[in-house]
């Protein structure tokens, strides 16, 4: 189910010339009405339904409708974004309400390794490993001889 957003809630991220949900779209589908100011899915057959745009809403304006099997028929599932964790609210269609909360990040901005703390390798693309292994699977690989 593609992302929609809610028209109510949109503020356009006030006026700025590039929204939230257009920043942090992969497939650059979010676009600003002008004369509105309200942001919509201009493609939504194409939407990965990946909740970015969900995620990052600050006025929690874009919402996906779940698939029946995530979230059945009278159930929600809300994403709450802070500056340093994700808080998801998920109701049942009991009426029960979960909550979990999960840290965006775990290093400072700016201070991730590009690499993910593994050596660059020896850089040749002959090689038969991959950029990380062996190193990241804690074992010998074994090498085909020519």
């Amino acid at each position: 189910m593609p992302s929609f957003v809610i028209n109510q809630k949109c503020d356009g991220c006030k006026g700025q010339d590039k929204t939230a949900c257009m920043y942090i779209c992969p497939n650059d589908l979010m676009v600003l009405d002008k004369e509105r100011m309200k942001a919509y899915n201009r493609a939504p057959d194409m939407c990965w339904e990946c909740y970015s745009c969900v995620k990052i809403c600050p006025q929690q304006a874009v919402d996906v409708r779940g698939y029946a099997d995530f979230v059945p028929l009278g159930a929600s599932c809300v994403p709450m974004r802070g500056s340093d964790s994700i808080m998801w609210t998920i109701k049942f269609r009991n009426g029960t309400v979960k909550r979990f909360k999960f840290p965006i990040r775990t290093t400072p901005e700016g201070q991730a390794a590009p690499n993910g703390a593994f050596g660059a390798g020896d850089g040749s693309l002959k090689d038969q490993t991959l950029f990380t292994e062996p190193a990241s699977l804690g074992c010998a690989v074994p090498m085909v001889k020519k």
